[in-house]
């Protein structure tokens, strides 16, 4: 019996698996404050790291038994803030059909007047609001919104217990780690379509080759190869990207870690004075819908 979908994901599991222990072990053992806070500060950074992975997961699960798929969300949910089904109904539903209609997107970059967002506006916004975008998204997707909410009073369930064992201990071990992670990611994703206004899907990403920014993220720089096939193996990113490199205007691409401010302003203005490729776009929402009742 083969477990895993894709070798790929041994490492990550492994990894995800032994943060989730050493917070157990926290938890269970650390008795002065110092000691939860000095964790979570070591912590924060790993933890953040694997929303990326929390992501992958919801877009094609890691494993062949749905049981299994089940029991690795607890983990990635009390790491990254993103219980089972998050992802799936707030991103893959909501964004992947309409990330460029600033009108449906779930993680708009727009306001409702039209002006763009400010980074930390966008964070917030997306933070605060993903689990309630979530269920409104969900009303269309019964099936997946059952699994989303029994998962979900799950990891509540589970969270008011460790409160009760020790409430100072749950509080900076899983709680403010929780928020914290999925605030980090909501700002991080602002640079994937922040300013890019289009309806040519070859245009609407910025793409980060950067080795390591990738190795860490599991290759989410390939943003336009990603939303081009949302089913794909993280795995298989790359090499898709090469594939359609072409296609996507040299200024949405670069190699370096971090976008910055500076980098992702000028290649918004390009893109603005740049007449559009009009490459034919599928119809998404369409597209995804089918995808999904196949799966």
């Amino acid at each position: 019996m083969t477990f895993f979908k894709y070798k790929a994901d041994y490492v990550p599991v492994f990894i995800l698996c032994t943060i989730f222990v050493l917070d157990i072990v926290v938890f269970f053992n650390a008795e002065h404050l110092w000691q939860v806070v000095t964790w979570m500060i070591i912590g924060i950074g790993p933890k953040s790291v694997f929303c990326s992975f929390s992501h992958h997961h919801q877009h094609l699960e890691t494993f062949n038994q749905p049981l299994l798929n089940r029991l690795i969300e607890i983990p990635y949910a009390c790491i990254t803030g993103i219980t089972s089904h998050l992802w799936f109904l707030h991103h893959v539903v909501g964004h992947h059909m309409n990330f460029m209609d600033q009108t449906k997107d779930e993680s708009r970059w727009k306001r409702a007047n039209g002006k763009h967002m400010t980074e930390f506006e966008y964070a917030f916004s997306v933070w605060i609001t993903s689990y309630a975008r979530a269920v409104v998204v969900g009303k269309r997707f019964p099936k997946q919104m059952k699994v989303f909410i029994t998962m979900a009073l799950i990891q509540v369930t589970l969270l008011a217990v460790l409160f009760i064992i020790n409430w100072q201990n749950a509080l900076f071990v899983y709680l403010l780690p929780m928020a914290t992670s999925l605030f980090l990611t909501a700002w991080l994703t602002y640079y994937h379509h922040a300013g890019l206004d289009t309806q040519d899907e070859y245009e609407a990403s910025f793409n980060c080759t950067n080795r390591l920014f990738n190795l860490v993220t599991g290759n989410l720089g390939y943003h336009t190869a990603h939303h081009k096939r949302w089913r794909l193996h993280w795995s298989l990113l790359p090499e898709y990207h090469k594939s359609i490199q072409q296609k996507i205007p040299e200024h949405l691409i670069h190699d370096r870690f971090f976008s910055g401010r500076k980098l992702h302003q000028a290649a918004v203005k390009i893109s603005s004075n740049s007449p559009t490729l009009k490459i034919k776009t599928d119809n998404l929402e369409e597209k995804i819908t089918k995808q999904i009742s196949t799966t």
